[in-house]
C-alpha cells in the first residue's frame, strides 16, 4: 500500500536538487541527447572495470555529500571511485569521489564549469572530465597542486585518457552518437 511515507521515499529518489553552501540549484530533467553520451561513457567506463577491477562507476541521480555541514551535496551526471576509497560507498556517496563527469549544456555551462568545478576541486575530486556535447569535446582535468590542471582534450575525434582510472583511453568519436 502506497503511503506518504513511501511517496516522501520516491520522492528523494528522484531528486535532482544540488546544493552549493545552502544555495539550492533544481536543474531541468535532461534531455535525450544528454542521457546518450552518459551511457556510451557508462558503457566504455564499465566495460574497461569489469577487467581491470580498479573500482566502480556509478550514475547520476545520486547524492554526493561532500560536506553536510556546509551543506554542499552534487550530482555529477558519471563518477567514479577506487576500491580503496569505496568506503564512502554508503547510503549515497559521502565524500570526495575520484572522478566526477558533468555534461554540459547552455544552461548549466556556468554553473559546471565554474561553480561546480571550483567545489570539486576544493573537496580534492582527483579528476573532473567536463563533456561539451554542442562542441562534441571532452575535458579532462586532473589536481595538481590543489588545483586542476588540463590533462587530455579531444574534440570531435581522438583520443582523451583518464589519469585516476589507470590505463583507460578511448576515442571520443562514439561517445556523441
Amino acid at each position: 500500500m502506497m503511503t506518504m511515507d513511501n511517496i516522501s521515499v520516491i520522492e528523494k529518489d528522484f531528486d535532482l536538487r544540488e546544493i552549493i553552501y545552502g544555495e539550492e540549484y533544481v536543474p531541468p530533467s535532461p534531455f535525450g541527447f544528454h542521457q546518450l553520451i552518459i551511457s556510451n561513457l557508462y558503457y566504455i567506463v564499465r566495460q574497461y572495470l569489469t577487467s581491470s577491477k580498479l573500482g566502480r562507476v556509478l550514475v547520476s541521480p545520486l547524492d554526493v555529500i561532500l560536506d553536510e555541514a556546509k551543506e554542499v551535496t552534487l550530482q555529477p551526471d558519471l563518477l567514479f571511485i577506487r576500491n580503496e576509497n569505496m568506503s564512502i560507498f554508503q547510503d549515497w556517496i559521502r565524500g570526495a569521489p575520484d572522478m566526477v563527469c558533468e555534461v554540459i549544456s547552455k544552461y548549466s555551462h556556468y554553473r559546471d564549469t565554474v561553480k561546480k568545478k571550483k567545489v570539486y576541486e576544493e573537496y580534492n575530486v582527483n579528476e573532473y572530465w567536463i563533456v561539451i556535447s554542442e562542441l562534441t569535446t571532452i575535458e579532462i582535468y586532473t589536481l595538481e597542486n590543489s588545483k586542476y590542471e588540463l590533462y587530455s582534450m579531444a574534440t570531435d575525434t581522438g583520443i582523451v585518457k583518464s589519469k585516476v582510472i589507470d590505463g583507460l583511453e578511448f576515442n571520443i568519436t562514439n561517445i556523441f552518437t
